[in-house]
């Protein structure tokens, strides 16, 4: 009886960690000070259902989305967020313009593919 009771506890947090979405956390120091996008230093990255990308603030849980559709779903109600711009830095190269988030979204693009 007490095997069975284990194993079925064993296999509850193994399904639970394989729902789990993929989250990595990237720094400024990881990825480059001149590539670097935002007012923190670090930003986790996820992908969610339907390929929906955000950046987490790890101090706050904040989620910002970093593709249309995750602005969507921010939008929709059906995930909490703020604009990305809120944490977005000035290019030290284009005054006026923010710096690009091409390496974190394609960052993030590669955890959808680990599903």
């Amino acid at each position: 009886m007490r095997k069975i009771i284990l194993t079925l506890s064993l296999l509850a947090c193994t399904s639970a960690a394989l729902a789990a979405p993929n989250i990595i956390t990237v720094s400024r120091f990881e990825i480059g000070k001149d590539k670097w996008a935002f007012n923190r230093e670090e930003v986790m990255l996820t992908c969610r259902g339907g390929n929906a990308l955000f950046a987490i603030n790890p101090g706050t849980l904040m989620q910002y989305p970093l593709n249309e559709v995750a602005e969507e779903q921010v939008l929709s109600g059906m995930t909490k967020g703020q604009p990305v711009s809120v944490i977005l830095i000035d290019s030290p190269d284009n005054p006026g313009k923010k710096m690009s988030l091409e390496p974190f979204i394609e960052r993030a693009q590669a955890l959808c593919k680990k599903d």
